[in-house]
């Protein structure tokens, strides 16, 4: 290595380790007493909140008969996918088995729920078999509508200038090659936003900013056009971060529209219909990603869990936003991107709501009630290039809620963010699934 490689090789060292640092900070492990207990305490969903679940269970109980429930052999880092769909990663760096992250003590049920009674406190799955419970904890996360845009299926991703980076990670790498394409020949790339509650909303800002710094450095250069299409009149739910990324979208020349929801497209013209509060408009596009209408999994919004006065196309469970325990069912409990509340579709959300739910939960157990407040922080690292982002957290009141004030400024565009996200960001959501954050 030469001299002029030696410093920035340094530097690069220095910030990882500083990454890492902030990620064992924000890791720190769980301390309680085991609970005696017989309960049958049955967790559907192996996601990031379900495993969670379960381990932080598996050690706050004993006794207890821990049942989860999912068919996926695979589990599913989810923050990753952006960045296998703007080739920063490959598919592999999502993916890992489901029962290595399971603790002794925990069954796992290979199957997937089909039905959920309430009350009859059961459980049925795909293959008939019925599972009672004496609490229920509903992990299931949540459902791409995909038949809601009309023309659209997700074999076409990777053709025609479509991505899609949300199901998973073939699809996030077919993305990747549709960026590709576009980056060489430039044209307009347009980014959408549905009308529903959706996983990590910054999601699409993140694919947004990529695609345009991607493409500024590849052959397209000055050809490209990025145009994004707000679902509303905001770019974003926290009004101070949405001013910052109009502009970053003013300074970098990225175009909006507002109160434009995808409806239909037509690959073979490359043509996009909006639904506006002026009737459909039409768009053209040499690049289009689709993020579908996301709403609770079927056997969710049939279960009779859902709330009934809001969200009534989503069917998200019914609980209060501070206990995540069920408003009319007191043994039923949700987290993660299922869960009822006003924010926080989000792995940093499942950091702070499962040992939320684990505290009230553990309390009805010994007969009284959880103190445990959840005050709906949720995390965005906001990737504006590559290199950079911002390290966006926030609270059900919209404050910011910067987890190293005086260290990362949450709105300010910082490579220190970026390793947070690059490199942190994975061993902390690992250290969560194991229960240790």
């Amino acid at each position: 290595m030469t001299e002029a490689d030696a410093a920035p090789a340094a530097r690069r060292r220095f910030l990882g380790l500083a990454a890492a640092a902030l990620a064992a900070a924000a890791a720190a492990p769980l301390e309680a007493q085991p609970v005696g207990t017989s309960a049958r305490i049955l967790i559907l969903g192996a996601g990031a909140a379900g495993i969670t679940a379960a381990n932080q269970l598996a050690r706050r109980v004993e006794g207890a008969a821990i049942t989860l429930v999912d068919p996926r052999r695979e589990h599913l880092y989810q923050p990753g996918l952006s960045l296998v769909a703007t080739g920063l990663k490959p598919e592999g760096y999502v993916l890992s088995r489901t029962r290595e992250w399971l603790p002794a003590g925990v069954t796992l049920v290979e199957e997937a729920v089909a039905a959920i009674d309430p009350e009859a406190r059961r459980v049925t799955t795909d293959a008939g078999r019925a599972l009672g419970y004496d609490f229920l904890i509903v992990a299931l996360g949540l459902a791409l509508d995909d038949d809601a845009i009309e023309g659209f299926s997700r074999d076409m991703i990777g053709t025609n200038g479509l991505g899609a980076l949300y199901g998973g990670p073939q699809d996030a790498a077919r993305t990747w090659a549709a960026v590709s394409a576009y980056a060489e020949k430039g044209g307009l790339a347009v980014f959408t936003r549905p009308a529903t509650e959706m996983k990590c909303a910054g999601a699409p800002l993140k694919h947004c900013f990529l695609v345009d710094d991607i493409a500024s450095r590849g052959a397209a250069g000055a050809r490209r056009e990025i145009l994004y299409a707000a679902n509303n009149k905001a770019l974003f739910s926290v009004p101070i971060v949405s001013e910052k990324v109009r502009m970053l979208f003013e300074t970098r020349r990225i175009g909006a529209v507002h109160d434009h929801v995808l409806k239909a497209i037509e690959p073979g013209r490359r043509i996009a219909t909006f639904a506006t509060p002026e009737g459909d408009v039409e768009i053209g596009y040499d690049y289009l990603h689709v993020i579908p209408p996301q709403r609770a999994p079927r056997p969710v919004r049939e279960s009779g869990l859902s709330w009934a006065d809001r969200w009534t196309d989503q069917g998200w469970v019914e609980v209060d936003p501070h206990s995540l325990r069920h408003r009319r069912y007191p043994e039923v409990f949700a987290v993660g991107d299922v869960a009822g509340v006003p924010k926080g579709k989000t792995a940093a959300s499942v950091k702070w709501q499962v040992p939320v739910m684990v505290d009230h939960l553990v309390a009805a157990l010994q007969g009284r009630e959880g103190t445990a407040r959840y005050d709906g922080y949720t995390s965005c690292p906001l990737i504006t290039r590559v290199g950079r982002a911002m390290l966006v957290e926030f609270d059900y009141a919209n404050n910011l809620a910067p987890s190293f004030p005086g260290v990362i400024a949450p709105l300010e565009e910082l490579w220190i963010s970026w390793l947070i996200k690059e490199l942190a960001l994975k061993p902390t959501y690992l250290a969560m699934l194991r229960g240790d954050a």
